[in-house]
């Protein structure tokens, strides 16, 4: 998934080790379904099949469906489909091997979720025109959240996947788990800090990998934010709300937030801040 994962349980009884390779294994097995940086992964082979009903396995399916569920919640602000324009602005290199990915397929800028169809009986996947689906900020998420499963018996842990997090219980003073917002123009400082127990925290900034963050619309980068956090009771929705603020901007960014009953902090270009109100308050 392109970062490092680390994991921290707080345990005063038993050995968390199992339950830890277990947690860490998510990571890998999510991957090898969902990456589009893997041609032999199950979401590229979807690719190939144009037109036609595909069955999916457990994971490919509850990850599509999520990422369509999104999308028509937010209007299309995040959008899975965007995985052909991301390779095209030269997010394509594998990050272990360095590999350049070329998908041999013929798409233009008009695909949309709406181009997705899923049959939930049959838990098939049909792709009505050609595209690449990006289920990045849906995988990593998922894969946060399944390993925070493995170790719920240990209460108090920490699940960080690149500044992703899933923070159960309490940090080992007994207090909430205090989670340090980096400044989007200052590498090495932290623009505000938050405390947080059992809530999952996920950052999308402009300062990834680049403007990396595409407007599913325009098929542009989205500039009207600097840095989005947002608070939510799961990685995977955490990650994908993120997203869809940062291309929505400040204020209908915080207004999904807000209907959608998560909390999330917003920082412009400028540094102007907006928040939810239950940040606020």
């Amino acid at each position: 998934m392109g970062t490092i994962v680390s994991i921290e349980v707080v345990a005063d009884a038993g050995d968390p080790g199992e339950a830890v390779e277990r947690a860490f294994d998510w990571f890998h097995r999510i991957e090898n379904c969902c990456s589009r940086f893997e041609p032999e992964s199950e979401l590229m082979q979807l690719t190939h099949q144009i037109g036609m009903p595909v069955p999916a396995s457990a994971i490919l399916f509850e990850v599509v469906q999520f990422a369509l569920a999104v999308a028509k919640e937010c209007g299309g602000a995040f959008d899975p489909t965007i995985g052909l324009s991301m390779e095209r602005r030269g997010f394509n290199r594998e990050h272990r091997t360095g590999t350049i990915i070329r998908t041999a397929i013929d798409s233009d800028d008009t695909v949309s979720y709406r181009d997705v169809r899923l049959d939930p009986a049959h838990r098939t996947i049909t792709l009505l025109r050609p595209m690449v689906l990006d289920l990045g900020a849906v995988a990593k998420g998922f894969a946060i959240d399944m390993a925070a499963r493995e170790l719920a018996h240990f209460a108090d842990f920490a699940v960080d996947a690149g500044g992703d997090l899933y923070m159960g219980g309490h940090n080992r003073t007994g207090e909430p788990w205090s989670i340090g917002i980096r400044h989007p123009r200052h590498e090495d400082s932290v623009i505000e800090s938050i405390r947080v127990s059992n809530q999952a925290v996920c950052t999308s900034g402009d300062y990834e990998r680049g403007l990396h963050i595409l407007d599913p619309k325009t098929r542009s980068s989205a500039t009207t934010a600097a840095s989005v956090t947002v608070l939510a009771p799961t990685a995977m929705l955490a990650d994908a709300l993120a997203t869809a603020a940062f291309v929505l901007g400040p204020a209908k960014g915080i207004e999904l937030l807000e209907r959608l009953e998560v909390d999330g902090l917003i920082f412009t270009p400028e540094l102007d801040r907006f928040a939810t109100l239950g940040m606020r308050s």
